[in-house]
């Protein structure tokens, strides 16, 4: 069971928590409960270390960021015993999530849950601070925003676990953003693909990162609200196979950084290798990167930077434009808006039916990706909500 930042905000969110878990332990399961820090603590501690330098150390910055989960582990635990039920608060070192190196942004590449099954064994619940691990170089790590997902699938997978129960303020996956489009529908069920690419596309229900873990034992993931713990919520499993091509969501990813570059075709040394090493020296996550052949012997190249998952990203433009301009443009007026569904690329009609209706808009498209569930579309960020609408109702509202 994992508990969002909204389930753990204050002292009564984190009694409601409690009582939840000890109702599933009344009716002999047992359970182990992740959770995130309390809503906007982490934005808070970012805010703080921005304070002292727009360029906070990314070792530092785990460490400062874990400690919000651990807070929040803590406090569930102790409300966990003092409602009679036997509870220990683990970090996500001491529960075995082992990462690689890449502060920030780490991949779990190992779980060790001697602790946890050690815990489960005497009877006791394992509160697992999320979005946390620790290095072979025994380094506080943190997963990238949203990684307490990936924590919770990861150690249901590594525990074969009969269910994963995401617990947030909605109750399940919707369409869309109901803040952006009214008609937006609770989803009884998601494909593992469907639900990772809504993920990628910027919807906040459940980070993509965990689906790769819920695959490999095929678990099954049930995104459910606190609130309503009996409500019907979404399923997502495995349904290869099962599903006609279709349009389940639109998502989107406000803030995105396009950088763009062009170079003399045959040159020694290209600026796209130069780019991309500073962009690794630096610790930047990039979303995309493409190259193309451009006028006049030129190569015309792009990389998109999600705003959200650099935490730095302010004083490394500044850096970029020094060390590279004037061969490249940035543009900071950007989103990324997303059609999703199995077999949304089969056939050409999902993607001509989106390019006619951001045409008869009048709505600028500054680029275009497509995956096997996804066609994404680089706007201007202030057309964003009206792209989000315009999608979702013609090809959800309708059918």
């Amino acid at each position: 069971m994992k508990f969002g930042g909204t389930s753990v905000a204050d002292v009564e969110h984190v009694r409601q928590v409690a009582a939840i878990v000890i109702r599933k332990r009344s009716i002999g399961q047992r359970v182990v409960v992740v959770v995130s820090a309390r809503a906007r603590q982490t934005d808070g501690f970012i805010d703080e270390a921005r304070c002292f330098t727009p360029n906070p150390s990314p070792r530092e910055i785990d460490m400062l960021l874990s400690s919000g989960e651990r807070i929040s582990a803590a406090l569930v635990s102790i409300a966990l015993n003092a409602m009679g039920c036997r509870a220990i608060a683990l970090s996500g070192s001491q529960a075995g999530i082992i990462t690689d190196d890449n502060h920030t942004n780490a991949r779990i590449v190992e779980i060790r849950p001697s602790r946890v099954l050690r815990a489960l064994e005497e009877g006791c619940v394992p509160v697992v601070g999320g979005f946390q691990g620790v290095s072979f170089k025994k380094e506080i790590t943190t997963l990238g925003r949203g990684g307490s997902d990936v924590t919770a699938v990861a150690l249901a997978s590594a525990l074969g676990a009969e269910v994963c129960e995401i617990y947030s303020d909605v109750d399940g996956v919707f369409s869309a953003d109901p803040r952006v489009a009214k008609n937006a529908g609770r989803l009884a069920e998601l494909s593992y693909q469907e639900m990772q690419e809504m993920g990628e596309a910027g919807a906040r229900v459940l980070h993509p990162g965990s689906i790769e873990f819920a695959k490999i034992k095929k678990t099954i993931i049930h995104a459910k609200c606190t609130m309503e713990p009996d409500g019907v919520g979404t399923f997502i499993h495995d349904l290869e196979g099962r599903v006609e091509p279709r349009v389940v969501g639109v998502a989107y990813e406000e803030n995105i950084v396009l950088v763009q570059m062009n170079e003399q075709k045959g040159k020694e040394m290209g600026g796209l290798p130069a780019l991309t090493e500073f962009f690794e020296r630096e610790g930047v996550k990039i979303k995309q990167i493409s190259f193309h052949p451009g006028a006049q012997d030129t190569l015309h190249g792009s990389l998109l930077i999600p705003e959200k998952e650099n935490y730095h990203i302010e004083s490394v433009l500044n850096r970029l434009r020094a060390d590279f301009e004037p061969r490249i443009k940035i543009m900071r007026n950007c989103s990324a808006v997303s059609i999703i569904g199995t077999g949304i690329t089969d056939r050409n009609t999902y993607l001509l039916e989106s390019l006619n209706l951001l045409r008869k808009s009048r709505v600028p498209i500054f680029g275009l990706q497509t995956s096997s569930f996804r066609i994404s579309f680089l706007l201007e960020r202030s057309r964003m909500q009206e792209a989000v609408q315009l999608f979702h109702q013609h090809f959800i509202d309708h059918t």
